[in-house]
């Protein structure tokens, strides 16, 4: 009966090589030992999931990046969040929602935040223009040089991927 060791995953190397100097990178960052540890653990989860190969030749850097990337979306999160916590606490108290409703919110804005930072800029650019600032499809032609049809076409886009977040 033999007793091989499989080979390592690349990403298990990279783990044990740098999971410690990453942490420690995000801890100062973040001034905050836990949101390092998530986004430390995050980074390597994302590494997981990538079908592609993981670079090897500049692993801190490309180590550096995705981490990067994680830690904007945490403070875009947290920006939306004290948005949303923010306009809440200006509503007058019968009106406020419970706690579960507000999570339930939360989620969704999240949700159709993810969906608008996936659409194109110039489809993602219309439909806010639309649905923040209260524009009518022939202002945003106008005001955007194109036709009205290709609006038209946006918006459609633009709401066909927001009602695929459910």
């Amino acid at each position: 009966m033999s007793t091989a060791v499989p080979p390592a995953h690349p990403v298990a190397d990279l783990y044990a090589a740098h999971h410690g100097w990453l942490h420690a990178w995000l801890r100062k960052k973040l001034g905050c030992t836990h949101r390092a540890a998530d986004l430390a653990h995050d980074t390597f989860v994302r590494l997981l999931s990538r079908e592609a190969p993981v670079p090897c030749q500049e692993p801190r850097a490309y180590l550096t990046t995705i981490a990067r990337n994680l830690m904007a979306d945490h403070w875009r999160r947290l920006a939306l969040e004290r948005a949303y916590l923010d306009a809440l606490a200006a509503r007058p108290e019968p009106l406020a929602p419970s706690p579960e409703e507000r999570l339930l919110i939360l989620e969704t804005l999240l949700r159709i935040d993810r969906c608008l930072g996936g659409l194109p800029a110039l489809t993602r650019r219309i439909f806010l223009r639309s649905q923040l600032d209260g524009l009518i499809y022939t202002d945003i032609a106008a005001e955007m040089g194109i036709s009205l049809p290709t609006v038209k076409r946006h918006m459609s886009k633009a709401f066909l991927a927001c009602l695929s977040v459910g």
